[in-house]
């Protein structure tokens, strides 16, 4: 598909992956472990690189939507269903750490009990959702991008890899594999323009000798 969007697949792709493997990075690099949690949630570091991981996830979903924009016409419904898989799991992951960015800082000032109480009912039933579709989503990316041919084997085992450590991807370090996996995807299409190699052709059967009348 020619547009825009998809010719600057692997750039977008390289440093969307790069950044938000690099913030969760800082996540993991803020969270002041020698604190009690409601402590470590009110510290300005833990919540400016908990905010700003909810915008790395708008650049993951970008660089996911000009990696499949640069594939659409040669992938068909199996590439058409690992993205949509991935999507789906990856803007809802992106709203529990909106969630997580943006409320959480707010609750932890005007009622910390419900921070300590943990998640229950509909909440609880919200998380478990996002870690589950995350995971399963960039799995289900790896194994059908794969076999479509949207990229080399190889990044569909890091793919698969990456969504299986990323059912914990809410907290760091989980989420740093999908970024490298989708680094490596942008710097394999920038250095290979995004072809892989066509399946090799089966050899034609012989013909038996006709039939009797």
């Amino acid at each position: 598909m020619s547009s825009p969007l998809a010719s600057a697949a692997g750039p977008i792709a390289l440093v969307a992956g790069l950044v938000f493997a690099a913030t969760d990075l800082a996540r993991l690099l803020t969270a002041d472990r020698s604190l009690d949690r409601i402590e470590m949630m009110r510290q300005a570091p833990f919540q400016v690189t908990n905010a700003l991981y909810w915008v790395v996830f708008i650049g993951l979903v970008l660089a996911l939507v000009c990696v499949y924009f640069r594939t659409a016409g040669r992938t068909g419904r199996l590439g058409a269903a690992g993205f949509c898989f991935a999507l789906v799991g990856t803007l809802d992951m992106a709203g529990n750490m909106w969630f997580d960015g943006f409320a959480a800082p707010w609750i932890v000032d005007v009622a910390p009990g419900a921070v300590l109480a943990g998640g229950s009912g509909m909440l609880a039933i919200g998380g478990l959702s996002s870690y589950v579709l995350f995971a399963l989503g960039w799995i289900v990316f790896g194994i059908t991008g794969w076999r479509a041919r949207m990229f080399p084997a190889w990044a569909g085992v890091a793919f698969i890899v990456a969504g299986f450590l990323g059912y914990n991807a809410g907290l760091p370090p989980y989420g740093i594999p999908i970024g490298l996996a989708m680094a490596a995807l942008g710097w394999w299409i920038v250095r290979t323009g995004g072809r892989t190699a066509a399946p090799p052709e089966r050899p034609a059967q012989a013909e038996g000798p006709p039939g009797l009348a």
